[in-house]
């Protein structure tokens, strides 16, 4: 018997992960499971403490339990709960680790996941790793990032990240990673999906370099070309722009409607 699709919506997925040109080995992660319609992007923090091994461990605990998931995918709100979840099991999963591993101490990830129901989209995050969505032309972030200078800006204290940068607050300033607290304020939320939508998931490598009236022009110029071609693309082009850190995205494209 065949399996039922995840979604009433063709979907199309692509994703890739760089070292970029300066570090010295990729921190990121990167799960893509498209029969659960399921993306994880993880941004390991703490190089010298194995933020490589934290933002695995995110990924893979997060698929994980999503695979074992039943009915998870039938309600939009379970979804997002289960999600939260997830990630809120990834964050006990790296603490564990990194008491039984002295050489782990201190590390953390932040993290992106969404999924893909019948016509909505479940997602959650922590810390600044992103979720856009392009609809039509407009490109819009889906996610808050969980840092200093967000925080400053949503606090009234200046009126634009760039104003905030002007006066010498740094953008990897975290408020919130997985591996940190025993307790993590996991963000989500439930947003209806529709034909022709196209989402982007990606660590600071990209959003930190490629300025979203960029990342706009060339998500607005897919169409109906391949998702791959894009997504090497963006990696080239957060190389070309200086590739100062790891670079890790994930694109989904919502199809056609499919016949009931």
């Amino acid at each position: 018997m065949d399996a039922k699709p995840v979604s009433a919506f063709e979907l199309d997925f692509a994703w890739r992960t760089d070292q970029g040109r300066v570090r010295q080995r990729n921190e990121d992660a990167v799960v893509v499971r498209p029969e659960f319609g399921l993306v994880v992007v993880a941004d390991g923090v703490g190089g010298a403490t194995a933020g490589h091994v934290a933002s695995r461990l995110a990924t893979e605990t997060i698929a994980e339990r999503f695979s074992r998931r039943v009915g998870a995918s039938a309600n939009a709100e379970k979804a997002r709960l289960y999600l939260q979840a997830a990630v809120e099991e990834a964050n006990i999963t790296i603490l564990r680790h990194a008491k039984d591993n002295r050489e782990c101490s201190g590390m953390g990830t932040t993290v992106v996941v969404g999924a893909v129901g019948r016509d909505w989209l479940a997602f959650a995050h922590v810390g600044d790793s992103r979720l856009y969505r392009l609809r039509g032309e407009e490109l819009v972030q889906l996610s808050r990032d969980h840092s200093f200078i967000q925080e400053v800006v949503d606090q009234g204290f200046f009126n634009t990240r760039e104003d905030a940068r002007r006066y010498g607050i740094g953008e990897n300033i975290l408020t919130r990673a997985l591996g940190s607290t025993p307790s993590v304020a996991v963000s989500s939320d439930v947003i209806a999906i529709d034909s022709g939508d196209l989402f982007l998931f990606c660590t600071d490598g990209l959003s930190g370099l490629v300025p979203d009236d960029w990342l706009t022009q060339i998500l607005s110029s897919i169409g109906d070309d391949p998702l791959e071609s894009a997504a090497d693309a963006l990696v080239r082009l957060a190389n070309e722009r200086g590739g100062n850190d790891n670079i890790t995205l994930a694109l989904l494209r919502v199809g056609e409607r499919l016949a009931v």
